[in-house]
């Protein structure tokens, strides 16, 4: 296959201190995931397990929405495979402790004491 029939995409990765971006150039019909597996990212992150890994294309999920999972969703010319980090922790989960770490420094609003006792 000429070059001129190849397609140019970029697959990218990072971490909050090495980011990677590969530019590719694949064949017509290549999936995100050939495509990352092409671009051997991998190496340059030994921590990352390709066959577990969420992907994207520019932020939109893959699998997700109507758009082909990663081993079906064929790339098109300028694409770029976006490989996702796990989250830290669960985004519901650090919201509820935020609410209940508020709550529990608030002062204990609606709730005044007053003396009941009679004076004679």
């Amino acid at each position: 296959m000429a070059d001129f029939d190849l397609i140019r995409v970029e697959v990218a990765y990072a971490l909050p201190h090495k980011q990677k971006i590969i530019a590719l150039l694949v064949e017509p019909g290549t999936t995100a995931l050939s495509a990352v597996q092409r671009s051997k990212i991998a190496d340059h992150f030994p921590d990352l397990d390709i066959s577990t890994a969420k992907m994207g294309i520019f932020g939109q999920s893959l699998g997700t929405k109507g758009m082909d999972s990663a081993d079906k969703h064929v790339l098109h010319a300028g694409d770029r495979v976006e490989i996702y980090r796990p989250l830290a922790s669960d985004p519901k989960d650090a919201r509820r402790k935020r609410a209940e770490k508020a709550d529990s420094a608030k002062p204990d609003a609606g709730h005044s004491e007053t003396d009941t006792s009679a004076t004679d």
